[in-house]
C-alpha cells in the first residue's frame, strides 16, 4: 500500500505554490521559488524576477517580492510600479509578523537591510530575515507592518497561493480498492459504507473538475490544494463530509486520514479567510 509520507511529498511537489498562505497542504519553499524557474544565486544574492511571491504596495505605486530559501532564510526585494524595476528604500528594520495558518498568534521577526552593491549609500533594495526552525515548511501568513518608501509608510501583506496549483495524479487502480475499502486511522468502516463502498474514481466517473483558484472569503476549500471546494465532489472521512476540487485530492486526503490522522482538521477549518 502507498505510504502517506511517500504520497505527501510526491503529491505536494505537484501542487500549488503557497505567504499568508493558502495553496495545497503545507508551505514548501520550492513552491515559492517555482520549480520551473531559474534558481536563486545564493552567492551574490542577485534578484531573479518572478522567484517568489509579489505583493502590491499602495495603489500599485510599488511592489515587494518575498522569497523563501530551503534553510528558512527570507529575502524581501523592493520593486517599483513596474515589477521588473528595483526600488531603493532607506535603511530600516522591518517588523514582520509571521503566523502559521490556523494559529491565532503571530511570531514577530525583524528583517534587516541587506543592500546590493549597486544600492546608493544609506539605501537598500533588499532585506533578509530567518524563520524559526518550527515554521520552516509550514503554511504561513506574512505581514510587514511598516515599510518606508519615499517618505511614506506602507503595510505589506503576502498572500499565497500566487501560482495555480497542478493537481495530484491520483492513486493507481491497483491500489485504490485497498485504500478505499479497508479502514485505518481516521478512515472507518462507517465511512466506507457512507461513501457507497467504492473508490473515488468509481464514484466520480466522468466528473469534470472546474478548479477555482480564487475562492472568496467564506468559501469551502479543498483540503489538499486549497482551491475552492466543489459541493459535487465530497467524501466522508472520520464521520465528517469534506469538499474537494477533484477525485485525486480525495485519494491523498484518505491516505492522510489513514496514515497521519492527527494532521486532519475538521471541514470548517478548510474555509477561505477574509
Amino acid at each position: 500500500m502507498l505510504r502517506w509520507n511517500q504520497v505527501r511529498w510526491v503529491g505536494r511537489a505537484l501542487l500549488c505554490a503557497s505567504v499568508l498562505f493558502a495553496g495545497c497542504g503545507r508551505y514548501d519553499p520550492e513552491r515559492w521559488q517555482g520549480t520551473d524557474r531559474d534558481p536563486i544565486d545564493l552567492d551574490d544574492h542577485e534578484h531573479k524576477p518572478g522567484a517568489g511571491v509579489v505583493a502590491t504596495i499602495g495603489r500599485e505605486d510599488y511592489h515587494a517580492e518575498l522569497v523563501f530559501e530551503q534553510d528558512g532564510t527570507m529575502r524581501l526585494y523592493t520593486l517599483g510600479s513596474d515589477e521588473t524595476r528595483i526600488q531603493e528604500v532607506p535603511h530600516q528594520q522591518l517588523m514582520t509578523h509571521v503566523r502559521r495558518e490556523g494559529d491565532s498568534q503571530a511570531i514577530v521577526l525583524i528583517m534587516e537591510p541587506d543592500p546590493s552593491p549597486d544600492d546608493a549609500e544609506g539605501m537598500t533594495s533588499r532585506f533578509i530575515g530567518t524563520l524559526p526552525e518550527e515554521l520552516i515548511g509550514e503554511r504561513l501568513n506574512v505581514t510587514v507592518s511598516s515599510l518606508r518608501i519615499e517618505g511614506e509608510r506602507f503595510a505589506v501583506r503576502f498572500q499565497p497561493p500566487f501560482l495555480e496549483p497542478a493537481m495530484p495524479a491520483g492513486v493507481a487502480d491497483a491500489e485504490a480498492e485497498e485504500l478505499y475499502l479497508t479502514p485505518g486511522g481516521a478512515y472507518t468502516e462507517a465511512d466506507i459504507e457512507a461513501n457507497g463502498r467504492q473508490t473515488a474514481a468509481q464514484a466520480f466517473v466522468g466528473f469534470r473538475a472546474q478548479h477555482d483558484f480564487n475562492p472568496a472569503p467564506g468559501d469551502p476549500l479543498c483540503p489538499i490544494t486549497r482551491t475552492k471546494g466543489n459541493p459535487e465532489c465530497t467524501w466522508v472521512i472520520g464521520g465528517k463530509t469534506y469538499q474537494f476540487c477533484c477525485p485525486p485530492c480525495i485519494d491523498e486526503f484518505v491516505i492522510m486520514a489513514k496514515e497521519d490522522p492527527d494532521s486532519l482538521l475538521p471541514p470548517e477549518a478548510y474555509v477561505q479567510e477574509g
